[in-house]
C-alpha cells in the first residue's frame, strides 16, 4: 500500500514545540550529553554504490546503528538519554540550582537518582535503553515486556539490572500497563510513545535520536534527496523528518515512512488524517515495528513533514536481511536485524513499481538515505532468517589477513 500525504498540514512548519525539541540548539545539547557516555562513538554511514547501480539510483547510504553505544540500535540515543534529562531536573527540583550532566557521576546527584525508579514497556530495544540509563545513573528501573518478546531480549535488558515484568497481551496492552503500574508506585514512566497529557518525556526520547540525523549529515558528501524510514509507534521517522525539515528548509528530501503491513498504525493515520487503531491480527516478523497506536506527538510531525507513506510485507523485510548480509559485488555487508532493513525494503518496492517510482520523482541521480535502525538483537533468531550468524555476516567486511 502507498500514498502521499494529504494532510491539511503537509507542508507547514512544524509546531513551536516540536521545532524546540527537534532543532538545532536541541540537537547541540544532545550531542554534548553523549561525550558523557561511557563508549561512545559515531556509527559508520555505509555506502553501497554496487546495490545502487543495480537498482539505478544514484547513491545508497546507511546509517549502521547496529553499532550504537554497545546496544545494537537506534533507541539507545533515546531512552537512556531521557533517564538522564529527568533525572537532571528531579536533582535541579530538591537541590534548588542548576545541575549540568558534568555532574552526572557526582554522590551529590546519584543519592538522588537512588531516589527514582524509571519505568517503560518495549519491544526490546527501548527497554534496553532505559535500562542502560537507569544503571548508568544508579536509579531503578521496571521494564514491562508483552508475551512476544523474546528470551534473548529480555535477557539483554535484564542484564542491566532491570526488574522484568511480563504482560498478556500486545506492546500497546504493555504501554497501558506500564504506565498504570508506574502511576501506582510513583515511579517515572519513560515511554517512546505518547497519549493525551503525556508527550514531553517522548518528545525528550526522540530529541535523542536526533544525533543519528546530525552525524550522518556530516558523514555525507550531499544531502540526500529521498528517505525512507521505518516506523512503529512514530518516534524514530518524527525525529529525522523533523530535524530534516528545520535543517534543510525547502531543500529538504522526500521523506516516507515505511509500516510492516501487518501493524501499520501510522499508514493507517496518515490515510485516516488522523491517528487511529488498527486491530491486533498475525504477528510480524518486524518486531520492533508490531505497534498498534501511533504516537501523537509522531504523527504532528509526520503529519507535515512525510510526504508520503507505505507498507511492506513479512517477505521483504526477510528478504534485505538477507541482501544486506549478501551484499551486491563488493559493498560491504551489514548486519540487519528484523526491523533494522524496512527502509531499504521500502526504497526497493518503490523503485520496482513505476508508479511509486515516478511518484516519488526518484531517478538515476537520487541520493537515497537509510537507516539500519538495529542490528541482529536477537542473534538466534537472526541466524534463522539469513542461514548465518551476525559473527559471520560481519566477518565479510574484514580482510583475510585479519580473519
Amino acid at each position: 500500500m502507498f500514498l502521499l500525504s494529504q494532510h491539511s498540514d503537509y507542508r507547514k512548519p512544524l509546531d513551536p514545540v516540536d521545532a524546540e525539541t527537534l532543532g538545532m540548539a536541541a540537537a547541540g545539547e544532545v550531542e554534548r550529553f553523549l561525550t558523557f557516555r561511557q563508549n561512545h562513538a559515531e556509527t559508520p554511514l555505509v555506502s553501497l554504490p554496487r546495490l545502487a547501480a543495480q537498482i539505478g539510483v544514484g547513491a545508497i547510504h546507511i546509517k549502521d546503528e547496529g553499532h550504537r553505544l554497545g546496544l545494537g540500535s537506534f533507541k539507545a540515543l533515546g531512552g537512556a538519554y531521557a533517564v538522564i534529562r529527568l533525572l537532571l531536573e528531579e536533582a535541579e527540583r530538591k537541590r534548588g540550582r542548576i545541575v549540568d550532566i558534568s555532574e552526572l557521576h557526582s554522590p551529590e546527584i546519584r543519592q538522588v537518582a537512588q531516589t527514582m525508579t524509571v519505568a517503560c514497556a518495549t519491544d526490546g530495544n527501548h527497554g534496553r535503553s532505559v535500562a542502560q540509563g537507569a544503571e548508568l545513573v544508579g536509579a531503578g528501573a521496571a521494564v514491562f515486556v508483552h508475551e512476544g518478546v523474546s528470551e534473548e531480549r529480555i535477557a539483554a535488558i535484564a542484564r542491566f539490572g532491570a526488574r522484568m515484568i511480563r504482560v498478556a497481551g500486545s506492546y500497546d496492552d504493555s504501554v497501558r500497563e506500564a504506565s498504570r503500574v508506574a502511576e501506582e508506585n510513583g515511579w517515572t514512566i519513560v515511554s517512546d510513545t505518547s497519549w493525551p497529557g503525556y508527550e514531553r518525556v517522548p518528545g525528550l526520547v526522540m530529541q535523542g535520536y536526533i544525533a543519528l540525523v546530525r552525524e550522518a549529515l556530516r558523514q555525507m558528501p550531499e544531502p540526500p534527496t529521498h528517505v525512507f524510514v521505518q516506523s512503529g509507534v512514530g518516534g524514530i521517522a518524527a525525529a529525522v523528518a523533523g530535524h530534516l525539515a528545520i535543517e534543510l528548509g525547502e531543500h529538504r528530501p522526500i521523506f516516507t515512512v515505511v509500516d510492516p503491513a501487518r501493524a501499520a498504525c501510522i499508514f493507517e493515520t496518515a490515510r485516516a488524517g488522523h491517528p487511529v487503531t488498527v486491530p491486533q491480527g498475525e504477528p510480524t516478523v518486524m518486531a520492533m515495528l508490531e505497534c498498534y497506536e501511533p504516537s501523537l506527538v509522531a504523527w504532528r510531525i509526520l503529519s507535515r513533514a512525510a510526504d508520503a507513506f507505505m507498507t511492506v510485507d513479512e517477505d521483504d523485510a526477510v528478504s534485505v536481511m538477507r541482501q544486506l548480509a549478501n551484499p551486491v559485488g563488493d559493498d560491504p555487508a551489514i548486519v540487519a536485524g528484523e526491523s533494522g532493513g524496512v527502509g531499504l525494503a521500502g526504497l526497493i518496492r518503490a523503485i520496482s513499481e513505476p508508479v511509486l517510482k515516478s511518484a516519488l520523482g526518484i531517478g538515476a541521480d537520487s541520493r537515497i538515505f537509510l537507516i539500519n535502525t538495529e542490528g541482529a538483537t536477537d542473534p538466534y533468531k537472526y541466524e534463522q532468517i539469513v542461514g548465518a550468524s551476525p559473527t559471520a555476516v560481519a566477518a565479510k567486511n574484514w580482510p583475510e589477513a585479519e580473519i
